[in-house]
């Protein structure tokens, strides 16, 4: 598995080794090299980065772009998505990203956020509520850790209630899209892009007190002020995208986030007692469960727009770089005994978030619906335990996500 600049591997590492049992894949590739040939979700070669200082450098090093249009020809078969979903922050690059950033940050500082906690709190005891009424057991993604965040972002952007259902089911199918039917992805994203044009178009002609009319407002600000100078206009395309990013990501990464938490306390029933009797030691526990086991394992891909050298290995320009969040977030060269549950430790260098420009903007959010929806749970549930055998638990085959498919549970 050894890998330099002067010797590549005979064949890219086959990347369905990193689902099965990633953390133990990704122990041996920190151990073998700081950079490897993979085959991606593609079918396409990508470099993978597994060591902390590397991947840490290169989420914040200019010259690894997010903009495709630097990818080498013929050589990224990724996501694809329509031009009206596509101009979003993960496919950007400073200046648009700084202007369009610098928009939307307004809706997620930390006294936005918590604003928010107790509506949030609200949503958490209405679904407690529900499950309580129809009795263990119960499936804990489907009944709560998937409802809460869509709630929140929903009523945060002004989505009717209506429209929510099929949400769910659109994000479910780009999210682990099933290889022997494409068309669904494509139906998937074809009634996004009509859900968000509809919406977008309601905004406008009766504007509510949500983000998105706020949005809207800024695109359509005729004197070209958009709250922040003339350059901080949106485009369609910019504002259909931004739409569709924020409900998509605050969802995806959210109820994975609050899901992985739940279980990783079920496997240590020590810390899950510990947290009930001292609920207020829930934010210092969150970070370690981004750590330990957190949402997104995989940086959304970058392109060098030079030669580039990392860990001693050159890659070439345009060819893509996919960085190990899971991976860098267990050296051990960084976390001491990486792979124990340890709510004690430094965590202020975790990357489960992302570094640099590009880390994740709706983060003071995320931590504070995965700690509200924490501490209801345990005070609601004081017993909780896993309804099925713990080897019956299957996560989504998905490489950029981390997240179980369900979560089956009795009280």
């Amino acid at each position: 598995m050894q890998n330099t600049a002067e010797t590549a591997p005979d064949a890219p590492i086959d990347v369905t080794l990193l689902l099965d049992d990633p953390h133990a894949a990704y122990a041996a590739l920190r151990e073998a090299g700081p950079a490897h040939r993979i085959t991606g979700a593609d079918g396409q070669p990508a470099w993978l980065v597994t060591r902390y200082d590397d991947v840490r450098r290169a989420l914040a090093d200019p010259r690894l772009s997010l903009d495709k249009r630097h990818a080498a020809p013929g050589g990224f078969r990724g996501f694809a998505l329509p031009p009206a979903l596509d101009a979003n922050l993960l496919n950007m690059d400073p200046p648009d990203h700084t202007r369009i950033r610098r928009l939307v940050g307004k809706a997620f500082t930390p006294g936005r956020v918590d604003a928010l906690r107790t509506p949030v709190r609200q949503v958490a005891e209405e679904l407690l509520d529900a499950m309580e009424r129809r009795g263990g057991p119960a499936d804990l993604i489907a009944d709560y850790a998937g409802p809460l965040p869509i709630t929140v972002i929903c009523d945060l952007l002004g989505v009717p209630h209506q429209d929510r259902r099929d949400f769910l089911a659109w994000s479910d199918a780009l999210i682990t899209p099933d290889p022997t039917r494409p068309e669904l992805m494509r139906q998937a994203i074809g009634a996004m892009l009509e859900f968000y044009t509809a919406l977008i178009a309601a905004k406008r002609a009766e504007p509510g007190d949500d983000l998105l009319s706020d949005l809207v407002a800024v695109r359509d600000d005729t004197d070209g002020s958009g709250g922040g100078g003339g350059g901080d206009r949106l485009t369609e395309d910019e504002l259909t995208s931004l739409a569709f990013l924020i409900l998509f990501a605050g969802y995806e990464n959210t109820v994975h986030l609050i899901g992985n938490a739940v279980l990783t306390l079920l496997d240590h029933p020590e810390q899950l007692q510990e947290l009930q009797r001292n609920p207020a030691e829930l934010p210092a526990a969150v970070e370690e469960f981004l750590r330990y086991d957190g949402p997104s394992p995989i940086a959304i891909r970058r392109f060098p727009k030079e030669d580039v050298e990392i860990g001693g290995v050159r890659i070439p320009a345009g060819e893509s770089v996919l960085l190990a969040i899971a991976s860098a977030n267990r050296d051990p060269a960084r976390f001491p005994d990486p792979d124990r549950l340890d709510r004690g430790r430094e965590l202020s260098g975790h990357l489960a978030l992302g570094h640099g420009i590009h880390y994740c903007l709706g983060a003071p959010l995320a931590r504070m619906e995965t700690v509200t929806a924490l501490e209801a749970l345990l005070a609601r549930f004081p017993e909780l335990r896993l309804a099925v055998p713990r080897g019956d638990l299957r996560h989504r085959p998905a490489l950029r996500s981390r997240g179980l498919i369900s979560l089956p549970v009795a009280w």
